[in-house]
């Protein structure tokens, strides 16, 4: 049965590092959770280095900005690593190529300062998917025509944002993950920039080698996520140990924040092949 814990501290003692999930542990996409930033900077003001690992489909340091709009104290954090750092790599090793941007406007700053042409799906070389256009009404069903004309043209997708759904608030959205899927389902080439999968914990472990004066040891690092999918699928096959936020998009189907079903939990786990060190409500020092 999976172990409940009240608080973080007893368990920070154990690791050095911090890969951090973002959107679920620290905020719900309209505030920022005070006890999980509290508890960050206590681990921080102990020796330890946070590093907030995201599927966020833009520069770190644009999720940055976004983190201060939203009250999370920069003193939460030491770096930002992100999926959208990531993809900005591959679209690099595409120059010249076009690209067709499967996302809304607001994903544009993935692309800031790239030599990138952008193009209509016809016309198109490659496709980065970043979202849907509109995730406040749409849902993947929007998108079978035009992943079919994708398909139909083998166009290979680089999706920024392997995230299925994620919080906004007290309601579920569709991201970039959903898009992917459905069309490596049709066959379809996608390469996926973020977690579960192992280029963004490569860069994290290196921006954690930058503040730390030296690569740490991955039984040193805890992955503390509240996705089974991309935080604790993705930190085992990595090496590294977790932590389970039921505070995020599992919340509901768990029997709720506050008194989480560790039968269903257990169940989730199993079939996941996870086995995380504890499970909080949410992340509290």
């Amino acid at each position: 049965m999976p172990n409940l814990i009240e608080h973080f501290e007893p368990l920070a003692r154990d690791y050095d590092v911090l890969f951090c999930d973002v959107w679920g542990v620290v905020h719900n996409g309209v505030a920022a959770f005070p006890r999980a930033c509290e508890a960050l900077g206590r681990f921080r003001s102990r020796g330890g280095t946070a590093i907030l690992i995201t599927n966020a489909p833009r520069p770190g340091a644009a999720v940055a900005r976004i983190l201060d709009r939203l009250a999370v104290p920069r003193e939460a954090y030491d770096a930002i690593v992100s999926s959208g750092d990531v993809t900005r790599g591959i679209v690099e090793g595409r120059r010249g190529e076009r690209v067709f941007h499967l996302g809304p406007e607001r994903d544009r700053p993935i692309f800031a300062g790239l030599d990138v042409g952008f193009s209509p799906l016809e016309d198109a070389d490659y496709v980065v998917c970043s979202g849907l256009f509109d995730d406040t009404v749409e849902t993947p069903e929007h998108y079978r025509v035009t992943l079919a004309a994708m398909r139909a043209r083998d166009l290979f997708m680089v999706c920024a944002n392997p995230d299925i759904v994620v919080e906004r608030g007290d309601a579920l959205v569709y991201c970039a993950g959903a898009l992917a899927d459905a069309y490596a389902a049709l066959g379809g080439k996608v390469h996926y920039c973020g977690k579960p999968h192992g280029p963004i914990y490569e860069t994290a472990l290196e921006a954690a080698a930058a503040l730390c004066g030296g690569k740490p040891e991955r039984q040193r690092v805890l992955a503390v996520g509240d996705s089974v999918r991309t935080d604790l699928k993705g930190a085992a096959a990595f090496g590294l140990d977790s932590l389970f936020v039921v505070s995020g998009i599992h919340a509901e189907e768990l029997g709720g924040r506050e008194a989480p079903d560790l039968g269903a939990l257990d169940a989730i786990f199993r079939a996941a092949d996870v086995a995380p060190k504890g499970v909080m409500r949410g992340l509290k020092w």
